[in-house]
């Protein structure tokens, strides 16, 4: 097979994220660093469908607001989300003068439109581009597993799906910034899981893959990283990312790894389970604390590893395994 590590030689830059969030996730550890954030997961809106494309388009236009840009600079916004044929990205995109592409890779979809949007200004194709996700709690309940009003209960190593959603403007670097030097995207990995409540234990596997052909097919290792961030695998995803990489891959990343789904609440007092899930998860953790860490100069290289179940309710109920997926996004600032 010939290389899938994708080197983009003009480094093209983030010239600005945003993200928005609702109640719960306001509540959690990093509930200073979100853009705007919505007192209840109802966002004033008649459905949750409703609601989740209003987050996105919130965090889309507080995105090009930050940027100094208008709708008309974008040359196109990649965007995706949970629901049937892309609901949400498709109405919070409507009224934009823009072209869309609509993405699915479940909770991949982040690192999946920042990887084609980087390809597209790269190969200057386009100005900038506009690479958006979102999710939301309720939405993504009533489709994948039982509306709220049945009660269900939630296995333990089931995850919280992220009511959020995540902007980023990727274009020619104006001034010194994060760049994004090198994308890969993902082939698909079936671990045979069958159990929709263990999101983590059918990404991991997809997770270790992506990681380990980045590192070696550019000669990198983890500790060449201030962070190895994958999104979302939550605690019984990233334990078994962790031992998965070191026991089949001799690859120890445990001193730089962290997970989207593990940040975005604590776990310990908040009713959450293995943790956050969800195309927004990733995107608000990343759009959010990540790039302030980066402009800060706290963190300098981050190799972001988006994973996402691509699964359906359907097919999951004709007894199916969950494929999944992970795209490769790599972060450095430019000093």
């Amino acid at each position: 097979m010939t290389g899938r590590v994708i080197e983009l030689k003009n480094k093209p830059c983030v010239i600005a994220s945003a993200s928005s969030v609702g109640k719960t996730e306001s509540e959690g550890p990093l509930k200073n660093e979100f853009d705007v954030v919505f007192p209840d997961d109802g966002i004033g809106q008649s459905s949750w469908e409703n609601a989740e494309s209003e987050l996105m388009f919130t965090a889309v236009s507080k995105c090009l607001e930050k940027s100094g840009l208008s709708e008309r600079d974008i040359g196109i916004i990649f965007a995706g989300d949970l629901i049937n044929q892309c609901t949400s990205s498709t109405y919070a995109i409507r009224g934009f003068d823009t072209p869309f592409g609509g993405l699915y890779g479940a909770c991949s979809t982040m690192a999946y439109s920042l990887a084609l949007s980087s390809i597209m200004v790269d190969g200057g194709y386009s100005g900038y581009a506009l690479a958006a996700t979102s999710s939301h709690f309720c939405s993504a309940e009533k489709q994948f597993r039982y509306p709220l009003e049945y009660g269900s209960q939630r296995a333990p190593a089931s995850q919280r799906t992220v009511t959020g959603s995540g902007a980023f403007i990727i274009g020619k670097c104006r001034r010194p910034d994060v760049i994004i030097p090198r994308v890969q995207l993902g082939i698909i990995t079936d671990a045979g899981i069958n159990d929709t409540s263990n999101m983590g234990a059918a990404m991991a596997p997809a997770a270790a893959e992506s990681i380990a052909s980045f590192l070696e097919e550019t000669k990198t290792k983890p500790t060449d990283y201030d962070l190895i961030l994958t999104g979302d695998l939550g605690k019984v995803g990233s334990d078994l990312l962790k031992d998965y990489l070191y026991t089949r891959k001799s690859i120890d990343i445990s001193q730089v790894h962290n997970d989207c789904g593990l940040m975005i609440y604590d776990i310990s007092s908040q009713d959450v389970d293995s943790g956050g899930s969800g195309c927004g998860c990733s995107a608000v953790v990343t759009a959010s604390h990540i790039m302030r860490l980066m402009r800060e100069r706290e963190l300098n290289k981050v190799l972001f590893a988006g994973t996402g179940a691509l699964m359906s309710p359907l097919i999951s109920l004709q007894g199916e395994t969950i494929p999944a997926i992970a795209h490769i996004v790599e972060f450095n600032t430019v000093r």
